[in-house]
């Protein structure tokens, strides 16, 4: 037992975990397991834990592969290995999948180089290799480049690895449980990477103080002697580790009726879950299941407790929507199955009991919570700051039309002087099918989906000369070009070419990357109209719609009353930024100059963190700047748009201004950042959608449709170097 892992067996409550756990490691064809929880539940510490408990492997002696004597992969790159060839037992491992590891790291690498010249397959196992027969453990599976969850996901669905690289290739087995763990504050994963993982579980901290107490107790007492606290556990986890080995002999003995069949069948239709593979995982999980509560035959509560563990991620029918399963929908679903096949009550009593952690000194630990999501943080953060809807009636938003004070945009008041009360959060209109708002230019930032970036995959572009180090990517035509007119001098006599190091070059890519998009949306009391406020959050949750499916970070500043707030750092939760979003409540002057300087020194501070991740700047406002008398609050605005424009950050305003008298001060806005203005002539949420839809690159155009000023001529300013325009593409 390893002395440096808190054991498994020790951890306090977390029984959804534990169970799902220990059923892959019963099957692991039920699929892998995805963790989503909190920081600091415990998460890691579970699965870095769970290799322990795992039966030894037999392995072929000097196989990198970690072939079976008993049944060794005939296409081994190590091989071919005979049948009961010599070998050994070794310890089953945990490999970790760091969140920065590249592909030839995941899948292995090809020495390109060597095959041209030497004609030989010189292959280096990467981690699919090394995690054969064991766990794959991907900390923050969410950061993951989607390309690399794609290689891994399919790696664990098919239970073999292919690497091809210029018409070589390598295949190899690669079976293993599959653990990912991830915290949804920082973003989700994609509704189709979230499918292949076979079972899902929400963990959060316990309220109680009790499970608490015993959480804090057990692991001081473990970092004051580790070898002393695993010797305590070693029984239970000895235990442990037989049960899922007499599960594992059980496993192929176990029936699925076609009763059980049908509740399996029944409980994935009652949910309206897309496609089959539910059914397959769950009918996978209810047979693990029955093989660990030791039955022969699986029953209704088998079917309960997979279904249980196998449909909640597979529900989501919005990307804003929090995975989650209503308990008594499946009661009912199950019942419903019993009644058609004229079964009785089925409750699954009989068996030993099916807790992990069945028997063992940390049983009494078990508080109430410890191992449920119930109360966790699968939605959004709390609505904060709202209004209170019982505000008197002079206070409320006068209606459109209502005269305003030219020089500051504010409307005239209508008590005393004392500055209106927060309004009540507007509900956003229904979200549309937003176009790609794009980076002009060509970045080199993290993979996704937005703007034109060079890439390690996508489409060929060019090729270069390679840096020191093996060549992943062959330019094979201009390889050949580059050795062509040495062949004589090099001594060539047959029909291969002698290539030497020099002549190799490598492919440049050019794909999509992910941005930053920041929104600075105006929540002051000239934005308070309902059916206005509810347009602009209608478009605006439209565009964080349109960045969850482009995988981009997002974060949102919001300006009202005297000040400006960075509602939500930049995260590539969006989830989070369309709770805040919602919850937004309006009223108060106009502080724009305030956000826009939030917004510089928020894209500063990322600048920092993320170089390489470009930044576009929405800023959703009617063009107003308020506050107090004598201040020239306008320009101060303008002034900070030079900022952001001097900074080169590309820019988009989307116009909010109504009614017949019409100021526009956005265009001017807009001028000052250099970036691009869109009119609204609407205020429901499609024609914000079509002026979104229908905005042009050209900047003549644009400027054709904005009314400016004589005193600010958009021409009179330099034009920075390099274009900085956001840009609008089908």
């Amino acid at each position: 037992m390893n002395a440096s892992v808190f054991p498994f067996s020790a951890v306090v409550g977390m029984d959804d975990l534990r169970l799902a756990l220990v059923l892959n490691a019963v099957s692991p064809a039920v699929g892998g397991v995805l963790v989503r929880g909190e920081k600091g539940t415990a998460k890691s510490t579970m699965v870095r834990a769970l290799a322990a408990i795992l039966p030894p492997v037999d392995v072929v002696a000097g196989c990198r592969f970690s072939c079976d004597p008993a049944a060794p992969d005939p296409a081994c790159p190590d091989g071919p290995h005979e049948v009961d060839v010599a070998g050994g037992t070794r310890p089953a491992r945990l490999v970790e999948l760091p969140v920065g590891a590249s592909e030839d790291r995941l899948v292995g690498a090809l020495d390109i180089e060597r095959a041209l010249t030497e004609g030989v397959k010189a292959y280096e196992p990467g981690l699919l290799a090394a995690a054969h027969r064991g766990v794959l453990y991907v900390d923050e599976v969410n950061l993951l480049h989607d390309h690399l969850v794609d290689l891994l996901l399919d790696a664990a669905a098919l239970g073999t690895s292919y690497v091809e690289r210029e018409g070589v290739s390598v295949r190899h087995a690669a079976r293993f449980l599959l653990v990912g763990t991830m915290n949804p504050e920082e973003g989700e994963l994609r509704p189709q990477l979230l499918d292949r993982f076979g079972l899902t579980v929400e963990v959060a901290a316990p309220r109680e103080v009790g499970p608490r107490s015993e959480v804090v107790r057990r692991r001081l007492a473990f970092e004051a002697d580790p070898a002393g606290f695993a010797a305590r556990w070693a029984r239970a986890e000895a235990d442990l580790a037989a049960r899922i080995a007499d599960a594992r002999r059980r496993l192929p003995a176990v029936e699925l009726s076609d009763s059980a069949l049908r509740q399996v069948a029944s409980v994935c239709a009652a949910f309206d879950v897309d496609g089959l593979r539910a059914d397959l995982v769950t009918a996978r999980a209810a047979i693990a299941h029955a093989a660990w509560a030791g039955r022969t035959e699986v029953s209704s509560e088998d079917v309960r407790v997979a279904a249980r563990l196998a449909l909640p991620h597979r529900r989501r029918r919005d990307p804003f929507d929090a995975p989650g399963l209503d308990e008594d929908q499946l009661d009912e679903a199950l019942e419903a199955a019993r009644q058609d096949e004229g079964d009785g009550p089925d409750d699954g009593s009989d068996g030993p009991d099916d807790s992990p952690d069945g028997s063992g000194p940390d049983r009494p630990d078990d508080g109430p919570g410890c191992g449920r999501p119930d109360g966790g943080p699968d939605g959004g953060p709390p609505a904060d700051g709202g209004g209170d809807d019982d505000a008197p009636a002079a206070d409320r938003t006068p209606p459109e039309g209502t005269p305003e004070d030219p020089e500051t945009g504010d409307q005239p008041p209508a008590g005393a002087g004392a500055p209106a009360p927060d309004r009540p959060a507007a509900t956003p209109d229904q979200p549309f099918r937003a176009r790609r708002l794009e980076v002009p230019g060509r970045g080199s930032g993290a993979a996704g989906r937005r703007s034109r970036a060079e890439t390690s995959s996508g489409r060929v572009t060019r090729a270069r000369v390679p840096d020191a180090g093996p060549v992943s990517r062959l330019h094979l035509p201009a390889t050949l070009v580059a050795a062509a007119p040495h062949q004589v001098a090099r001594g060539r006599t047959g029909r291969g070419l002698v290539l030497h190091r020099q002549d190799l070059r490598e492919a440049g890519h050019e794909g999509r990357e992910s941005n930053l998009i920041l929104f600075v949306v105006d929540a002051s009391g000239s934005m308070a109209a309902r059916a206005r406020m509810s347009a602009v959050k209608g478009a605006v949750l439209s565009l964080l719609l349109d960045a969850y499916q482009r995988r981009d970070k997002v974060g949102l500043v919001t300006f009202r009353g005297a000040d400006a707030t960075l509602a939500l750092p930049p995260t590539s939760s969006v989830e989070a930024a369309a709770a805040r979003l919602s919850a937004l409540p309006t009223g108060g002057r106009t502080p724009l100059a305030a956000g826009l300087l939030r917004a510089h020194e928020t894209l500063r501070t990322e600048r920092l963190r993320d170089p390489r991740r470009r930044p576009l700047l929405v800023v959703v406002t009617d063009g107003r700047a308020t506050g107090v008398r004598g201040a020239d609050h306008l320009g101060q605005a303008h002034r900070a748009a030079d900022l952001l424009a001097a900074s080169g950050v590309a820019s988009v305003v989307v116009d909010c201004e109504s009614g017949p008298v019409r100021l526009g001060l956005a265009g001017q806005l807009a001028s000052a950042l250099r970036g691009e203005v869109l009119r609204v002539d609407e205020l429901a949420a499609d024609p914000l959608a079509a002026s979104v839809r229908d905005r042009t690159v050209d900047a003549r155009t644009a400027r054709s449709r904005t009314t400016r000023p004589a005193t600010r001529p958009a021409t009179s300013r330099p034009r920075p170097s390099g274009p900085r325009r956001a840009r609008g593409v089908a």
